[in-house]
C-alpha cells in the first residue's frame, strides 16, 4: 500500500478522536502533535506541516458543525479536508487523440512509465504507439520494445540512431493514425544544457499535448526543485511520481511537487506494468485515512475484467447457478484486479486501525492461489457437482494438487457457505427479478 506508514498513524489520530469520550482543546492539541508526528516522519516540509496543523486546529475550535453532523464528525472532516488541500488540484489527462512527451533524469523509472502510461491507455480503448527517442542510453530501444511486445503496443525507432529528432519526425509520421503517441526522450545525470536543447528540439517536432516529467519519489522533497528545474527549462505540464510503494519519502515528494506550478497526474504503485493510479488527492487521502475509494475499484474491475464475463457470471449466479466453476471464474476475476491487500485498501473502513490484524490479507491471498490449484485438479463433473466430492475423490485431487486432504475440505466448506449466502440473498425473488431486468436491459453498467 501506498505511504502505509503514514496512513497508519493517520488512522491511529482518527481512531483517538473516535475513542474519546468528548471532543475539546486538549484532545484537538493532542491530536494536532499526532499529525505533526506523522507528516515530518513521511519527510513532509516542516513549513507546510505547521501550516496544516495550525489551520486543523483553528478550524476545530472556532467553526461549529453543519447540521446533522457531529463534533467528532466534523474534526474528522476538517483533518481529511487540510490533508487534500497539500496535495493541490486534480488534473486529467483526456482519453482522446493526443502526443505525450516523457522527460526525467537518468534513473527516475522512465522508460519503464512510459509503459505504464502506454498500458493505461490502451486498456481503455485508445490505439496508442511508443517511439524510442532515447538515443544515448544502452539498450534504451531494446527496452522499451521488451515492454511493448508485454503489452501488445507498437515501438517505433533505431537502436543505431544517435539522432533523437530524426527518429520522433519519422515515428510521428509512422503513427499518423494512433491515437496517442508516446515519446521516451533521453535522461541525464543532471539537467545540463544539451539536454535542454534536446528535449526543446524534440518538443518543436512533435508539438506534444503534454511534457510529462518522471521523479522517483524517493528523493522525498527535492522532488519539488527538480520539478520547478525542468518546468523553467522545458515547460513542464504535468509530473508522474514513481516508486511511491514503500517510499518513507514518498510524503515529501507528493507535497512538494504539488506547490510547484506542475501538477501530480499519475503516481507509480509497484514494479508491475499495471501499477499506474490516476492521482486524485481527494481518493488518495480518502484511502490513507481508511475511508475508503469504491470509484477506484469500480474503475479497476472495469479495466481488468471484460463486461461480458462479469455479466455472464453475474447472471448464472442470479438465477440460482452456483457450482464450483462460478466460484472459480469469481477467484480468477478478483486475483486479476491485482494484490489483494491494494483493493482492501479501497474498501470504506479496512484501513481503520485493528481491521487489518483480523483480517490476514496475506494468507488470504494465499489461500485463493491453494483454492484455485485445488479446482484445476478436479474433473468438468466435480466442478459442476461438487456434491460428488466424497473420500477417495478428495484424495485424488488432494494428491494432484500437492496439499493435504483437509485443504480440499476447508474448501468445499467455503463452498457451501459461499453458496448459502448466495442463495440466502437471492431467496427474494421480486428482488432478484428486479435485478434480472437491469442487468439484461444494461442499466447496471458502471458509470464512468
Amino acid at each position: 500500500m501506498v505511504l502505509e506508514g503514514l496512513g497508519k498513524s493517520l488512522r491511529d489520530v482518527l481512531n483517538k478522536i473516535a475513542k474519546a469520550s468528548s471532543i475539546d482543546d486538549n484532545l484537538v492539541k493532542e491530536v494536532t502533535k499526532d499529525i505533526q508526528r506523522a507528516l515530518l516522519q513521511a519527510d513532509v516540509n516542516v513549513k507546510l506541516v505547521l501550516e496544516l496543523t495550525k489551520e486543523v486546529e483553528r478550524r476545530a475550535s472556532q467553526e461549529k458543525p453543519p447540521a446533522g453532523m457531529s463534533l467528532r464528525e466534523h474534526v474528522i472532516k476538517i483533518i481529511y479536508e487540510e490533508l487534500v488541500k497539500v496535495l493541490g488540484q486534480q488534473k486529467v489527462i483526456p482519453l482522446s487523440k493526443q502526443t505525450i512527451m516523457m522527460v526525467g533524469l537518468y534513473g527516475q523509472g522512465k522508460t519503464t512509465t512510459t509503459g505504464k502510461l502506454a498500458r493505461y491507455f490502451f486498456k481503455r480503448g485508445l490505439k496508442v504507439g511508443l517511439i524510442a527517442a532515447d538515443v544515448h542510453r544502452p539498450a534504451a530501444y531494446d527496452q522499451l520494445s521488451q515492454i511493448g511486445q508485454k503489452i501488445g503496443i507498437p515501438v517505433f525507432g533505431d537502436p543505431q540512431a544517435k539522432d533523437a529528432t530524426k527518429i520522433v519526425i519519422e515515428g510521428m509520421k509512422h503513427f499518423h493514425n494512433t491515437d496517442v503517441v508516446i515519446i521516451d526522450t533521453s535522461g541525464r545525470h543532471a539537467l545540463e544544457g544539451d539536454l535542454i536543447k534536446e528535449i526543446k528540439d524534440v518538443a518543436e517536432i512533435a508539438k506534444p499535448n503534454e511534457r510529462i516529467l518522471v521523479l522517483d519519489a524517493t528523493i522525498g522533497q527535492q522532488a519539488g526543485p527538480q520539478a520547478q528545474a525542468f518546468h523553467d527549462a522545458v515547460n513542464v505540464t504535468s509530473v508522474i511520481l514513481t516508486k511511491m510503494d514503500g517510499s518513507a519519502k514518498g510524503g515529501g515528494a507528493l507535497s512538494a511537487v504539488a506547490k510547484t506550478k506542475a501538477s501530480i497526474v499519475y503516481i507509480g504503485t509497484g514494479e508491475h506494468l499495471e501499477d499506474l493510479e490516476p492521482f486524485n488527492p481527494e481518493r488518495f487521502i480518502s484511502r490513507m485515512l481508511g475511508m475508503g475509494d469504491i470509484q477506484s475499484l469500480l474503475e479497476k474491475a472495469k479495466e481488468s475484467i471484460s463486461e461480458e464475463e462479469a455479466l455472464e457470471t453475474t447472471k448464472k449466479i442470479m438465477s440460482g447457478r452456483f457450482t464450483l466453476k462460478e466460484m472459480y471464474k469469481q477467484m480468477e476475476m478478483l486475483t486479476s484486479m491485482g494484490p489483494l491487500k491494494k483493493l482492501m485498501s479501497m474498501l470504506p473502513g479496512f484501513g481503520m486501525p485493528g481491521l487489518q490484524d483480523k483480517i490476514n490479507v496475506e494468507e488470504s491471498q494465499k489461500r485463493l492461489a491453494s483454492y484455485r490449484i485445488i479446482m484445476d485438479s478436479m474433473t468438468d463433473a466435480e466442478m459442476e457437482e461438487p456434491k460428488l466430492i466424497k473420500s477417495s475423490r478428495i484424495n485424488r485431487i488432494a494428491k494432484g494438487a500437492g496439499v493435504d486432504p483437509k485443504d480440499v475440505r476447508e474448501l468445499l466448506h467455503q463452498f457451501n457457505n459461499s453458496k448459502k449466502a448466495v442463495k440466502g440473498f437471492m431467496g427474494n425473488r421480486k428482488l432478484r427479478r428486479q435485478l434480472m431486468k437491469q442487468f439484461e436491459s444494461g442499466e447496471m453498467d458502471v458509470k464512468q
